[in-house]
């Protein structure tokens, strides 16, 4: 897959903070107060924005510098509501560092949960590559699923991140 990045903004929408453009797909940002709260995975087509708000900035600015360096370590303001279950694999998922994997299997254990609760988990992060879900594989080494998917485009964005982490 193409690496070149294109990092730009542009128009605007009410529901993000910020659109950005990435090689894999516009990320979409959302912020409430000091905290990234979602990041979405838009198409290709869809129009840019520049950031509303200087913690969107930020987060914007700390999106392009993971895509410029796959082991820049984000530092960012969290905020995201899930189960305690959901939280506990998130936790662990931020403790795989970048050009690293954990199957769904080592995660599972670690926490007495199952492989395909830690999957619905990563499956319902809503900040992924802050919280790397992407590094998230199955046990064989496959990639396993990627947001609730098992095929298609999601499954090529998380191949692209794997990528582009293992330089």
């Amino acid at each position: 897959m193409n690496k070149s990045l294109d990092c730009q903004y542009a128009k605007k929408d009410d529901s993000y903070q910020a659109k950005i453009r990435t090689p894999f797909a516009v990320l979409g940002i959302r912020t409430e107060e000091d905290w990234l709260t979602e990041i979405d995975y838009l198409p290709l087509n869809t129009p840019l924005m520049l950031p509303k708000t200087p913690l969107a900035k930020e987060v914007s600015e700390q999106l392009c510098a993971y895509l410029s360096n796959p082991r820049y370590r984000f530092d960012l303001s969290l905020h995201i509501s899930g189960t305690v279950h959901q939280k506990r694999v998130w936790a662990l998922i931020q403790d795989v560092q970048s050009g690293q994997t954990c199957s769904y299997a080592d995660i599972a254990s670690k926490i007495y949960s199952a492989p395909r609760a830690v999957g619905q988990a990563c499956g319902a992060n809503k900040i992924p590559i802050v919280i790397p879900c992407h590094r998230v594989i199955a046990k064989n080494g496959g990639l396993g699923g990627f947001m609730n998917a098992k095929q298609g485009e999601p499954l090529k964005i998380k191949q692209w991140l794997l990528q582009h982490e293992s330089v």
